[in-house]
């Protein structure tokens, strides 16, 4: 892996700056759009570009209205504006934007270049969630930092997820020639299983497994000897069920799940109101803000459980639509991973395409109750600053991804 150089550092940060002042330099010429419009045409291969941004954006519009609809309701219960949640999401939709625009001008090979420093600011802050006066705990967890005098809080595990993906794809990249030995097998299972003590004391297992399940897809497409991630996926899999029986909360889940109709108002509860609002929508919905699960009878509406509310109000038809979209961002972030001629390129661009296609599963599966509940929200669309700013991030990386494969 590359050694840390101060200086290739400055020049990162001067890379960093330089992208900021281009992306907000304004259009010299007011035919801009038609310029894009005919290397759209020209170009082929730039649609994909086109069309990542394209679903990006209609998700978060969606998203935005149903953080509306459900977080007006939660607001009022908690004697805020009812805006309140649209208007933070707003915030940090306009921040998200910012940061895939820069991001995609700033070439994707850096952030492998800096992944030691990244990890080093990723652990960090894991650690920070833990220290007193720093780490904010909500609902019996503690997965935020609160950055002093602000009132700004951030939550590190996120930011982890990307983290991980970068230093996994980068490592397999360089190690090529290496595949077989252990220490390219035992690296990132070290890294990770340090990641999830931490991320397991907030508590988050959901986020563990999240994780667990990315490195394992890039170590697989890495070229990683299958066996040993047979192995290593079994070993796994006994150990998320052995911690999800560890504590009672998560037992609880767990027989809930097996056994939904045990006991529909304690245990059950959230996901028989999911199915409940579900199946309330029928085909075409209950029409805009008219969900009534959210209004106090579905625990976490705008969050965790938003997919109800699209469901309930966009009916089935907006709920399929919904899940196109993830296929559809998966599918041209993957067509553009394949068109980088660099392994570090491609893992990478996989790798956070599959990200985003595995949380909505994973979330919309706990939601119609053919998985457990985890606590996983649905990428761009559940309210949460966090996890929108560094997903926007990561889709300004497939943006560079696809712009250097076409370049080379």
């Amino acid at each position: 892996m590359t050694t840390f150089d101060p200086s290739y550092r400055r020049s990162f940060h001067r890379t960093l700056a330089n992208a900021l002042r281009e992306t907000l330099k304004p259009p010299k010429k007011a035919h801009v759009a038609k310029k894009y419009k005919v290397a759209f045409r020209a170009n082929p291969q730039h649609r994909s570009q086109y069309w990542i941004i394209g679903i990006v954006l209609a998700l978060n519009v969606i998203g935005l209205a149903m953080i509306l609809s459900a977080g007006s309701v939660v607001a009022t219960y908690e004697g805020q504006n009812t805006w309140f949640y649209f208007q933070q999401q707003g915030i940090y939709f306009l921040m998200g934007l910012l940061a895939m625009a820069v991001i995609s001008k700033i070439d994707y090979r850096r952030w492998g270049h800096q992944i030691k420093f990244l990890l080093g600011v990723t652990f960090f802050l894991l650690f920070l969630v833990h220290v007193p006066g720093f780490g904010v705990n909500a609902n019996g967890a503690t997965r935020w930092v609160r950055i002093p005098e602000t009132g700004i809080t951030f939550q590190p595990s996120e930011l982890l997820k990307l983290t991980i993906l970068i230093y996994t794809a980068k490592l397999l990249a360089d190690r090529q020639s290496e595949l077989s030995e252990p220490r390219t097998f035992n690296a990132p299972v070290i890294i990770f299983v340090a990641a999830a003590l931490l991320v397991m004391k907030q508590p988050d297992l959901g986020t563990v497994i999240i994780i667990g399940a990315l490195m394992v897809i890039v170590m697989f497409l890495g070229g990683l000897p299958v066996l040993r991630l047979a192995g290593l996926v079994t070993a796994g899999a006994a150990v998320t069920l052995a911690v999800s029986m560890s504590a009672d909360y998560r037992r609880a889940r767990l027989l809930s799940f097996l056994q939904p109709d045990s006991d529909p108002l304690n245990t059950g509860y959230q996901t028989f109101q999911s199915l409940v609002g579900i199946a309330s929508g029928g085909w075409m919905g209950v029409g805009p803000g008219a969900s009534r699960a959210k209004w106090g009878f579905l625990p976490y509406a705008h969050t965790d459980f938003i997919y109800t509310v699209i469901a309930e109000e966009m009916g089935f038809i907006g709920a399929i639509t919904v899940l196109m979209l993830f296929i559809g961002l998966a599918v041209f972030g993957i067509r553009a991973a394949l068109r980088c001629d660099d392994k570090f390129g491609s893992l990478l661009g996989i790798g956070i395409s599959m990200w985003f296609l595995l949380q909505a599963f994973i979330n919309v599966g706990t939601v119609i109750g053919v998985l457990p509940v985890t606590g996983i929200p649905l990428p761009f669309v559940s309210f949460g600053g966090t996890s929108l700013l560094v997903g926007m991030a990561a889709v300004g990386m497939i943006l560079n991804i696809d712009r250097q494969g076409q370049n080379e």
